[in-house]
């Protein structure tokens, strides 16, 4: 468990799979997302199933949780993906799902704990990530959070009916290192 002071992050669970159906079909959620389709459990179920055979080290999506009164409720996941062993390089992706916990800095101490888990323990040089460039708000955080905007990617995604420009941003371990809290 990776723990923060307003966080935790833990292993995706079997139970978790209804939370992420649900947050994967709402429009708002998955609004600056890539993905287009309505998710059934079942196509949930073997999502899960897939990530218990992936190598730990090829990425792996970790639970989001906060804790209200003595509970600790899901929020949301995160994870790196497309790791990149010979470069030491990961891509980024988090998503909080649970609307009631939008807009409270839950996602950038989210952000801020990966880094350093991607930096310290999994000895990654580069975490980069693509966010919509209309998707003010996570490009904030994003820069809050020490990433750095290297490019933009002209009218790479076709989503709710147009063509959306998408920012590439990273930040390196020489980087973060004097950015961490």
């Amino acid at each position: 468990m990776i723990t923060g002071k307003q966080i935790r992050l833990r292993a995706i669970e079997r139970e978790d799979i209804p939370r992420c159906v649900r947050w994967i079909n709402d429009p708002e959620v998955i609004k600056y997302t890539t993905t287009f389709t309505p998710f059934s459990v079942a196509m949930e179920e073997k999502w899960f199933e897939r990530q218990l055979e992936d190598p730990l080290r090829a990425g792996q999506v970790l639970a989001i949780e906060t804790q209200v009164g003595e509970e600790w409720i899901h929020i949301g996941n995160v994870d790196f993906h497309n790791i990149e062993a010979i470069h030491n390089s990961a891509e980024f992706g988090i998503m909080i799902g649970d609307k009631d916990f939008w807009n409270i800095g839950l996602g950038r101490e989210t952000t801020l704990l990966m880094l350093k888990h991607g930096f310290e323990n999994l000895n990654l040089n580069r975490i980069y990530l693509y966010a919509v460039a209309e998707n003010i708000r996570a490009i904030k955080a994003y820069t809050a959070a020490g990433f750095v905007k290297e490019g933009v990617l002209r009218k790479a995604l076709y989503k709710n009916g147009k063509y959306n420009d998408v920012v590439l941003m990273s930040v390196l371990h020489s980087e973060w290192k004097g950015f961490e809290n």
